[in-house]
């Protein structure tokens, strides 16, 4: 009896690792492995500040000598804004014809 006891209890210990031993099969793990590219511009202003605040400025005065009255204030404002985006997109040209690409291989685990 003793000899029944001890099996039954090598029994219930185990019972759980041989439930959870299928669970676990099913799950199956790898690794996908991709090539990705990668823009360097070598530039810290990624956002093109420097640019765009050059070109505000700039706009924003020679629109100041255009009109008069509230005209000018609205020429200001105009200039400013235009000269902004004109800024921007000059900086962003420059930024882009040094720009270089490298290809870096990227990984990651999948478990289906």
């Amino acid at each position: 009896m003793n000899k029944s006891l001890i099996l039954i209890a090598s029994l219930a210990l185990a019972a759980p690792a041989l439930i959870a031993a299928p669970a676990q099969a099913q799950q199956r793990h790898r690794v996908v492995c991709e090539n990705v590219q990668v823009k360097h511009n070598g530039s810290k202003d990624t956002h093109r500040l420097i640019g765009t605040g050059i070109g505000a400025v700039a706009g924003g005065l020679l629109g100041h000598q255009v009109g008069g009255g509230k005209g000018k204030t609205l020429a200001t404002v105009g200039g400013a804004v235009a000269g902004g985006y004109v800024g921007n997109r000059v900086q962003k040209n420059a930024q882009d014809s040094k720009a270089y690409y490298t290809t870096e291989r990227r990984c990651h685990d999948v478990y289906d």
